[in-house]
């Protein structure tokens, strides 16, 4: 993949950082609006190198529509996480945790992506990433359930951790982050 122009990326991380400028501070006052594309301008020339490789490219319709729908799709899986791990703690002998150090394997290439992946999976109460290498995630469960606990061998273990686990965020992150 060859590297974008620096106007390209100078430009991609002068949006992202202007929109989280608006989504910070949720005003679009005119005073505040003309400082926050100032301040957005200057950060963005000095942290355009690190902060993005392809520029402008990040903004493809369909990344952007992916990553519209990873929000309410990742909002859902907070809640039903949160959900779980509550009615667990209100009602251990219908749920009781058997927690447990799972190996899981990504399909996601990029750093990027592959950051999202360990933040998302972290932020879904019940489970923690413990350690990436390369494509190996280790990820404490609260509760890990028979077909990976019991798992004939390492490979089904990490194919059946991986489907239940990092699976369900790979569909949104691999389009988004490519």
């Amino acid at each position: 993949m060859e590297e974008a122009s620096k106007v390209s990326r100078y430009l991609y991380t002068l949006i992202i950082l202007f929109l989280i400028w608006l989504a910070l501070t949720a005003s679009l006052d005119e005073q505040e609006l003309i400082f926050g594309f100032v301040l957005s301008a200057i950060v963005a020339a000095m942290t355009y190198p690190i902060f993005t490789t392809r520029g402008l490219a990040n903004l493809h319709p369909k990344r952007v529509a992916y990553a519209i729908a990873y929000a309410p799709y990742f909002l859902w899986a907070m809640i039903m996480a949160n959900l779980d791990v509550a009615y667990r703690v209100l009602h251990p002998p219908k749920r009781p945790i058997r927690p447990g150090i799972v190996h899981c394997k990504t399909i996601l290439k990029t750093n990027p992506g592959k950051l999202s992946l360990a933040n998302s999976i972290t932020l879904t109460p019940g489970t923690i990433t413990l350690d990436v290498d390369g494509d190996d995630y280790f990820i404490h469960w609260i509760w890990v359930p028979d077909e990976v606990l019991h798992a004939e061998s390492e490979e089904v273990h990490v194919e059946k951790a991986s489907e239940n686990i990092t699976r369900p965020f790979e569909k949104f992150l691999k389009v988004i982050f490519g």
